[in-house]
């Protein structure tokens, strides 16, 4: 049985840039052993696996795998998922994707010449803090490279992450995250997937720069990462850390790993909780069958 399969570079400028994805399509007939081992052979940061018709509510049943493990939510899958499906529909305004933490839908929207998928992010929540000066070890930083204006602390949705402030560009570029440094605070129960990000930028459009070590998941360093954008836009809507909001921003990522990215991303306090959008554009690169 031969199965459809696409790879596209998510929150790129340009092919060959951004984060990649394989995306195979109905997958109904694999089991969850072969789906982890078609992610393994891809090696992407994930894998995604979408069945063949929609639910009873619309949304297509969508399973994420990186090399590693499954996964209940990421950001770069979603948008690149979303876009495949669209080519196969035609020209809907919007896909709903149905993952472990629920219903997630992805609308498409002009931006110029190009188009910008974005989704709306489950509920972020928040988690605990930790001492600058650990992570900073961790990281091979010193404790000066942490911002110490603002608190590493944990948000998640489904995964969860540390998001570390540091203190200049630098600083990012520096940063190496040695999981034998980080297994004290692992064993705390602090995710090892850490999303670091700074004011200061390499591009005159972006407004943040970061990263996103993935190692525990296999990847040791993520081109693009969605989630950890939705995680930071929560981090920034609670500590206020950009002003009260709303917030429009343009996240640089991927240069250490020469796969430029560019992340959009949206959030907002409405009715006492935030509303997160994570936006990208998707450019195809490959498509085939699985034999």
């Amino acid at each position: 049985m031969s199965l459809p399969f696409h790879i596209v570079d998510v929150f790129a400028e340009r092919r060959y840039a951004g984060n990649p994805l394989a995306v195979v399509l109905d997958a109904d007939g694999l089991d969850a052993a072969t789906m982890q081992a078609i992610a393994a052979e891809a090696n992407y940061s994930e894998t995604t696996f979408v069945m063949s018709a929609p639910e009873a509510d619309g949304g297509w049943r969508v399973r994420l795998f990186t090399p590693a493990r499954e996964i209940a939510f990421a950001g770069h899958p979603i948008l690149g998922t979303a876009w495949v499906l669209r080519q196969r529909l035609g020209a809907v305004a919007g896909v709903r994707l149905n993952l472990p933490v629920g219903p997630v839908p992805v609308r498409f929207e002009a931006d110029g010449a190009s188009e910008v998928a974005w989704f709306s992010a489950p509920p972020v929540t928040a988690g605990p803090s930790c001492a600058p000066e650990r992570m900073a070890a961790a990281l091979g930083l010193a404790a000066a490279d942490i911002d110490a204006r603002w608190p590493v602390q944990q948000f998640g949705a489904g995964t969860a992450a540390m998001v570390v402030p540091l203190a200049s560009l630098d600083a990012l570029r520096r940063a190496r995250l040695d999981l034998a440094a980080y297994a004290p605070l692992a064993a705390e129960g602090r995710p090892p997937l850490t999303y670091l990000f700074c004011r200061e930028t390499r591009e005159p459009g972006a407004d943040l720069a970061a990263r996103f070590f993935f190692e525990a998941h296999g990847v040791r360093e993520d081109p693009a990462t969605g989630n950890g954008a939705a995680f930071l836009g929560a981090w920034l809507l609670t500590h206020r850390a950009l002003g009260e909001g709303p917030l429009s921003l343009r996240i640089e990522q991927g240069h250490e790993v020469q796969r430029p990215s560019l992340v959009r991303l949206r959030a907002r306090m409405a009715g006492g909780a935030a509303d997160i959008e994570v936006g990208g554009s998707v450019v195809a690169t490959v498509r085939g069958e699985l034999a």
